[in-house]
């Protein structure tokens, strides 16, 4: 009689292994820059800005390679964004992984460049930059 208990038990280390392989997105911060120009927090931008970050962690997870550019749709004080995930055979990262790092990269963003007119913040992972005026990224 074979024991099952040896065989089960390679089966589920190895379910594990594989499951822990997959890790989760590496959200440390390598780089963050700011915009010197500031705006006060009832300003109209500030609302433009909240549109367009929100915007760029639920929009970029389902975008092909993980890219996406946008822009505010208040004109009183338009807000530019652009948010990228790691998309390679080297990093595959899932869309909730995406979304994660991205979730990640707003608040620092927030954290790191709060009342500036632009910033930009790059993790291991994922990047996201916000400006008052268009870019190319």
């Amino acid at each position: 009689m074979i024991d099952v208990k040896i065989p089960l038990t390679l089966v589920l280390i190895l379910a594990l292994s594989f499951e822990a392989a997959k890790g989760i997105p590496n959200t440390n911060l390598t780089q963050v820059l700011c915009n010197g120009a500031q705006y006060f927090k009832d300003d109209p931008f500030a609302i433009s800005l909240a549109y367009v970050l929100a915007e760029l962690v639920s929009t970029t997870p389902s975008r092909h390679g993980y890219d996406y550019h946008n822009i505010s749709p208040y004109p009183n004080a338009f807000a530019y964004g652009h948010a990228a995930c790691n998309n390679t055979t080297t990093t595959s990262l899932t869309t909730q992984d995406c979304k994660t790092c991205l979730a990640s990269a707003k608040d620092n963003l927030l954290t790191s460049c709060d009342a500036r007119i632009g910033g930009r913040v790059l993790l291991v992972d994922c990047t996201m930059r916000y400006e008052q005026y268009p870019f190319d990224d």
